[in-house]
Order: C-alpha cells, then structure tokens, then sequence
C-alpha cells in the first residue's frame, strides 16, 4: 500500500538528520574518554528514560492488544539491528582518522536502501534512483572533498554499519503503521542498552571518571540523539517511502560538517559547498517522485470507485 505522502513526514527526518549530523561531533568527543560498548550503553538508557515520560502523556490510553504484541516484538528485533549498526559505527568513528570520511561511508545506506528494496519487491521510481545518486554524489563532495581516500581498519567498521542502518530503515518501514510509535522506540532502545551493558561487563568496564569527562556529549546522544532524532525517524517514516526516508536522513553527513564547523572550527571546501546543493537537489527529485506516486494512487482509487 501507498504511504500518504505528508509534508510533516519531511519535517521529522529532517529534525532527525540535523540532530544525528551534530551527534557526530559528539561521539568523536565521547570516543576519547568512552568506550564503545560503554559509551552506547550511557546513551541509549538516557534515551529509554526520556521517551517513557512522553509516551504517559502521548501513548498512556494504547489498549489494542495485538498492537502491543506487534510493537514488543518490531521493538525488540529493531533494537538488536541498531545495536549492532551502532556499535560498528562508533568504533569506527573512534578509529579512523577522519570525521568526514566516517559521515560519508555511514550515508552509504542511503543507496543500499533502494537496492535492498528490488530484492524484496519495492517498486523504486527512476527520480529516487537519481536522487540517490544525486546525493551519494554530493555525500562525497561534503565529507572527502579535498581529501585523499584511503581505507582503514575505522573505515572497515563504518563500511560493515551502513548496510545494517539500511535494514533498520526498512525494518521501521515494515511495522511502521502496526505499532505504537513511542512505545516502539522505547523498546529499541531498552533494548539497545541492555545488549551494550552486556558488552560492557563482558569487555569493557563501568567507571564513573570517564562518564563524568563525557557527561556532556553523553547526555546530547542519549536525549537528543536517541531519544529525538530516533524517534522523529520512526514518526517520519510513516509518511515517507524507505528509500526517499534515506536520503533525507543521509543529510546528517551535511549537518555533520556544519557541526564540525561550528564547534570544532573546520572548515568546508568549496567542492563541499557544492556537495550540499547536489544533496538537497537529491532531496527534492525524490519527494517529487513520491508526490507522483501518490497522486497516481489516488487516482487509482478513483477509478475503483
């Protein structure tokens, strides 16, 4: 079935975007002091807390039962997914030497979506295709312009994330108009921290000096990062088609740079100037194609009726 299209869809995935784009900064900053598993663990549970006080005002009268059936168990196989995505990029982002690399191999999801969709049976309109080729383009300008590419152990890590982000994407896609929102973005996340504090005792350790050094970047990934922007994309993508959804979250590369810009005084080339046109021109010819495909629904419609 068609999503209708919505222009509020947009506004979520794009808040999404902006928030996770500064969150890059925040996990390089984190990374100094925090490790992986530790450091996922601190902000995925201060995500969980912050979504239950908005689901008692927002989600406190949900009573279909097989809804809650549902959204316990999308919530618990999405949590696991981005469990796994998220672990490889922060370890990554730790080990690689270049924040504008780790932005652009991470946005590769957005081309992986559409071609994971024709394996199972998407229709994909040629303008998304050529949005997303727009951005991958312009992912590349923003993040490696006037950078030599070499490939690290790092960029392994974020190589082998992108794909998984691509499959959360789709697995958000698929429960997304049969569950509870915030319910279900809760349950990820719970579930989330308690497979890294698993990895935590296991490998790592708990302590409480290098959480107060990151206290700040822990409590902007936890809130804004988990609890924000994961939220906005499941909210967004119920009026979004997976592959449209994944080039406007793909912007997170660009509002990366900006971030970087702003609190860790870089600077952007011009190629990458030209990179964020190339992106949003991406952004458009995909929504125009999902306008189309809505339009052709409806009319569809009318002729049955």
């Amino acid at each position: 079935m068609q999503k209708k299209y919505s222009p509020k869809g947009i506004i979520f995935l794009i808040t999404a975007a902006v928030v996770w784009g500064f969150a890059f900064v925040a996990q390089a900053i984190g990374s100094g002091s925090m490790t992986p598993f530790y450091f996922n663990f601190s902000r995925y549970i201060i995500g969980t807390i912050s979504v239950i006080t908005v689901i008692l005002i927002f989600e406190k009268n949900a009573n279909d039962a097989q809804m809650k059936k549902t959204t316990l168990i999308a919530g618990v196989t999405a949590g696991v997914i981005l469990f796994t995505a998220s672990y490889l990029q922060q370890l990554g982002i730790e080990m690689t030497d270049s924040a504008g690399k780790s932005g652009f191999i991470t946005g590769l999801y957005m081309i992986i979506v559409p071609i994971i969709g024709i394996f199972i049976g998407r229709k994909t309109g040629i303008m998304t295709w050529i949005g997303a080729l727009l951005g991958v383009v312009g992912l590349f300008l923003v993040c490696m312009g006037g950078s030599s590419f070499t490939i690290t152990t790092g960029d392994i890590f974020l190589i082998l994330c992108a794909p998984i982000f691509a499959v959360h994407i789709l697995v958000i896609d698929h429960f997304g108009q049969q569950i509870y929102s915030l319910r279900f973005a809760m349950t990820q996340f719970a579930t989330c921290a308690l497979l890294n504090l698993i990895g935590t005792l296991l490998f790592e350790e708990i302590a409480l000096e290098p959480l107060k050094t990151a206290i700040i970047p822990v409590l902007y990934c936890g809130i804004m990062s988990v609890g924000v922007a994961y939220t906005c994309q499941i909210l967004g993508q119920k009026y979004s088609e997976p592959t449209s959804a994944s080039i406007i979250l793909s912007t997170e590369s660009v509002f990366s740079a900006i971030g970087g810009a702003i609190i860790l005084h870089e600077r952007m080339s011009i190629a990458g100037y030209v990179g964020c046109v190339m992106i949003f021109a991406g952004i458009v010819l995909s929504q125009l194609n999902s306008n189309n495909n809505a339009a052709e629904d409806k009319t569809a419609k009318k002729a049955q009726n």
